[in-house]
């Protein structure tokens, strides 16, 4: 049994190795670029840090419009161009209420990846970001003045105390996880195969696994979504637990299978890239390559 395993688990890396794209780089400065190009109507994907094609794409287009060097480098030229969002840098001043910038955007996404909701990323500091500027200071023992300055910076950039994990409750073992993976697919109707591999693909199977942008434990789930499990699919809270962790997640693939007509392509296309942003814009090439891979992982299953 335990070669057998062996072999099973060297395919599958095999395959993640072969197909999925590398490891993300997050640099909150992306995030930074890309408020700015969706503010001219020239990014329509995440704000995610993630420097990926549509970011790059976004970058040139702009450039070549603004009469300057298309090399897909967000320089001081560049953000120059992009007027009140493209500066200053984060950092560089005290950013308080009612400032707007390159820099806010910044301080909004740190806050989201420190799991503080911040209402929206658009470099505007309103009373929405005030509240959670205010909430991660008293989290991380400082003022709660709402003004960013040096202290609160380098709590936010300089691994300072982060949001408490929902996922704190005992861990379980890979076999244990799989197993509840079954059995909340098979109460919910939905594939256990496409289950364990969207999990395989999203955790590793592994609990306690916080992404950059704040999504969590097997299934990687975000607080929002979370949130819309219990309040429209469930009607009632669900444990902050691996289990829960797992329940939220096949709902909310369930969910997304309804809604897009039981299309594996489109549902898996939409839990990692956003039902609306699939509607509007179709399946990104990233995702594509996403789907891709958990499809065929699901056949080893």
């Amino acid at each position: 049994m335990r070669t057998g395993r062996y072999v099973v688990f060297a395919s599958l890396l095999a395959v993640l190795v072969a197909a999925a794209p590398a490891p993300a780089v997050v640099d909150p400065h992306t995030a930074g670029v890309q408020v700015a190009l969706r503010a001219r109507g020239l990014y329509p994907g995440p704000i995610d840090g993630i420097a990926g094609p549509l970011t790059k794409r976004a970058v040139r287009t702009f450039q070549r419009r603004h009469g300057l060097a298309a090399d897909g480098v967000t320089g001081r030229r560049t953000r120059a161009e992009l007027g009140r969002l493209g500066r200053p840098l984060f950092g560089r001043r005290v950013i308080r209420r009612g400032m707007v910038g390159w820099d806010v955007s910044v301080l909004q996404f740190l806050l989201s990846r420190r799991g503080v909701r911040v209402g929206g990323i658009d470099g505007i500091y309103g009373r929405a970001t005030l509240r959670a500027v205010r909430r991660f200071q008293d989290r991380a023992g400082l003022a709660a003045d709402g003004l960013v300055g040096s202290a609160t910076t380098r709590a936010l950039t300089g691994g300072g105390p982060r949001a408490a994990s929902p996922q704190r409750a005992r861990s379980m073992s890979r076999a244990a996880v799989r197993r509840a993976l079954g059995y909340w697919a098979t109460r919910y109707g939905v594939s256990p195969s496409l289950v364990r591999a969207l999990a395989w693909m999203e955790s590793g199977f592994q609990p306690h696994v916080v992404s950059p942008t704040g999504a969590r434990g097997v299934m990687q789930i975000m607080p929002a979504t979370w949130r819309f499990v219990e309040d429209v699919i469930l009607g009632r809270n669900v444990p902050r637990t691996v289990r829960g962790n797992i329940r939220v997640g096949v709902l909310y693939l369930r969910h997304l299978l309804r809604e897009f007509h039981w299309s594996k392509r489109l549902a898996l296309a939409a839990y990692y890239q956003g039902p609306r942003a699939v509607r509007r814009h179709g399946v990104y090439p990233e995702t594509r390559r996403y789907v891709r891979v958990i499809l065929m992982l699901q056949r080893r299953m």
